[in-house]
């Protein structure tokens, strides 16, 4: 997963240039083409969202706005990648996705077998299941 930080640009609804909105297409596009993107997308300021913490049985809602800008994510990619090292080759590719400065942070999916013996038949049955009803086969 390649996260884009939130920044004070971001979390103000600060919106992208034409030509930054025109270069991230452009870049999109070449992720699409060499088939590394799965998903991704532009996330509202923290104002617009909603955190749930949880405590035991318990469920807290807690209105955004939420501190810290840049602990916030601001959007993300779903790449498949070979390695860190080719996710690293492609951001470094990416236009600066804010006005100033920013970051974009990668981050590796959990896959079943990291989970070790906590992996049972009925947890694997569970996440094909959604999987698959994600997929569009029911």
């Amino acid at each position: 997963m390649v996260i884009v930080k939130a920044t004070q640009d971001s979390e103000q609804g600060v919106m992208p240039s034409v030509e930054l909105m025109e270069a991230m297409g452009r870049f999109n596009e070449e992720l699409a083409k060499a088939g590394i993107m799965r998903s991704g997308d532009g996330l509202k300021p923290s104002r617009h969202g909603k955190r749930v913490a949880f405590d035991g049985d318990g469920r807290t809602v807690i209105d955004g706005p939420f501190a810290h800008t840049i602990e916030l994510v601001a959007g993300f990619w779903l790449w498949e990648v070979k390695d860190m090292e080719e996710a690293v080759a492609w951001v470094k590719r990416c236009p600066n996705p804010m006005p100033g400065p920013s970051e974009i942070e990668i981050r590796p999916l959990y896959e079943m077998e990291d989970f070790g013996d906590a992996v049972t038949p009925e947890s694997i049955a569970g996440h094909e299941n959604a999987r698959r009803i994600l997929e569009g086969g029911g």
